[in-house]
């Protein structure tokens, strides 16, 4: 069995962010994020100790993976879904958030366990591919119309 040192030495390792709330009723209050998440979100543990982690979405809380994260956590589930948080300078990053609940003995939800991902640079690489899939069928349109009106396609 692994020992808690060891335990938190990996999990203090680890290059996602790792973090870990109380389930309160409607607030789940962080109790632990890792060094990464430091590191990711510029919060120290003692600036958003016993917060709702809510506040890294600043005021964009009308995100889609919103509602499945609430739904996941009143079902005791899990999910894994990518949402727009904000690091401590206001900045916005892509978060592939990996959430599960923790139940104790009596399987009663008593925490959750967050595994955090910047993927800021793949979701700005799928929307730059996206907007040149739209520019070219532009192009192609615009080509097309070309075409017809000066009767080249029968060339």
């Amino acid at each position: 069995m692994i020992n808690a040192k060891l335990m938190q030495m990996v999990i203090d390792a680890s290059n996602e962010g790792i973090v870990v709330a109380e389930r309160e009723g409607d607030e789940k209050p962080l109790i632990y994020v890792n060094p990464a998440f430091e590191r990711m979100t510029g919060y120290t543990l003692d600036e958003i100790l016993y917060q709702d982690c809510r506040f890294l979405q600043s005021g964009d809380r009308d995100q889609p993976a919103l509602t499945v994260i609430r739904d996941a956590l009143a079902k005791g589930g899990s999910c894994r879904e990518t949402l727009r948080n904000y690091r401590k300078d206001g900045s916005h990053f892509w978060n592939e958030l990996s959430l599960s609940t923790v139940f104790n003995t009596a399987d009663k939800q008593t925490y959750f366990i967050g595994v955090q991902k910047d993927v800021t640079l793949q979701v700005k690489a799928q929307q730059r591919v996206e907007q040149l899939e739209s520019e070219l069928a532009q192009v192609k349109a615009e080509l097309a119309a070309f075409k017809s009106t000066n009767g080249l396609n029968k060339i």
